[in-house]
Order: C-alpha cells, then structure tokens, then sequence
C-alpha cells in the first residue's frame, strides 16, 4: 500500500524488452532506499513495482505484459521521469489516501491551464471507472493523490498545487498525455459487495449483472 505522496521524481535509465514483458532500471534520484530491500515495492507513476535488484542509486523492477498493456508504463522509454513512493509502514503519516498501486485505467489528460498559483487539470477517464469518480472524492493519478474538483461525465478535474507540480513530474503535463489512474479502493469493493449472492454466479462481474446504479444504491439503503 502506498499514500499517494511522491517522495521523488526518478527516470528510466534503461529498459531491456522480454519478449511480451520487460525488465526496467530506475535511478530514483532523492528517493531513501536505505530501508529498501529486495521483494519491497515502490510505486512507479502509480504502479507497484517489485525491486529486484539494487545497484544502489536504484532498482531493477520486472514488467509484465499486463502492466504494459494496460498503465502508461509502456511508453516509458530511456530518460522518461517517474514518481516514486516507498511502500506505507505503520509509522508513516497518511497523507494522503490508501493507494493499492493497481491501476484501473489510463486517462488523458484533455487541457491544464495556470489559475493563480495553481494548476487546472481536466481529464477524461475511461468510461467503464468513471462512476467511480465522485465530486471531492479522492483518485490517484500517475501515483498522485488528488482530491476530485468536479465531475462532468466521463471528464473530471483537479487542482494542482505549485509544490505538487514542482515535485512530480507534473511540471511537465500537457494536454493529450496519457496518465494511470486508480479509484479510491473503497468503491471498488462496495460495488462488488452490494451485488450479493450475485458476485458468485458465473459472469457475475458488475459490467454483467448491472453495476453501481441509483437503483441499486436505492435497494440497500444508500439513498431516499
């Protein structure tokens, strides 16, 4: 688990193709490895990652196909940059939210502007995650914790910080970047768990028997 605070900004310093996956090296810059060790993970761009060697000024991490094919990891090549975080310990401050490292979809990033200080970020988000996205709630992307501004369909935007956009890589962002989001996990199981004795059945995934609805929501309390 992981809080969604970036503790540095690494880059890819090589990456070696596997066949359908691929092995990446890490150089994690200002990253504290001291109580790293191997089999620990550490969150890259919002993706948990398994340290399998340290040469010392990084890691060694192996992607699997799945990763590559459904988070932003696949286009990372030489020289791109990444946000890193160590995995939570009992002692550290919770920050942010609960952030597993899985992530659900990826994202564009569809405009960012300057509003005083900050930065405006709007993104869409792909259809099948977006009801899982609420006004004020909270979302990972690209392993960011961020609080949810405002909802419109599919589309929902952010406010970003000076410090947060100093620190990560998003002082690079632009529109049209494809970014990796998670939705807060506590959806993700509520879901599931409203369909009951359903979830067991066959094909009995929540695209299949009818998702989160008012309706449902309705049935079990949630709503008058």
């Amino acid at each position: 688990m992981f809080t969604g605070i970036i503790q540095a900004v690494g880059q890819v310093a090589r990456r070696d193709n596997m066949g359908s996956d691929a092995r990446l090296y890490i150089r994690t810059g200002d990253l504290p490895l001291a109580g790293v060790q191997l089999g620990d993970s550490i969150a890259t761009n919002g993706v948990c990652l398994t340290a399998v060697d340290l040469p010392g000024d990084g890691f060694w991490a192996d992607v699997s196909g799945e990763s590559l094919s459904r988070t932003t990891l696949g286009q990372l090549q030489t020289g791109s940059e990444v946000n890193l975080e160590t995995a939570l310990t009992l002692q550290t401050p919770l920050g942010g939210h609960l952030v597993s490292g899985h992530v659900d979809g990826v994202g564009q990033v569809v405009r960012c502007y300057d509003d005083g200080r900050s930065m405006r970020v709007e993104i869409e988000a792909p259809a099948d995650i977006a009801k899982y996205i609420a006004a004020k709630g909270s979302i990972c992307v690209d392993g960011i914790s961020l609080t949810v501004n405002h909802v419109d369909g599919a589309r929902f935007g952010l406010n970003i910080v000076p410090h947060t956009a100093q620190k990560t890589t998003w002082r690079r962002l632009s529109a049209g970047q494809a970014v990796n989001l998670e939705v807060d996990v506590i959806a993700r199981y509520l879901e599931r768990l409203l369909l009951g004795d359903k979830a067991a059945q066959a094909g009995g995934s929540a695209g299949n028997v009818g998702g989160l609805t008012e309706a449902m929501l309705a049935e079990h309390g949630f709503m008058r």
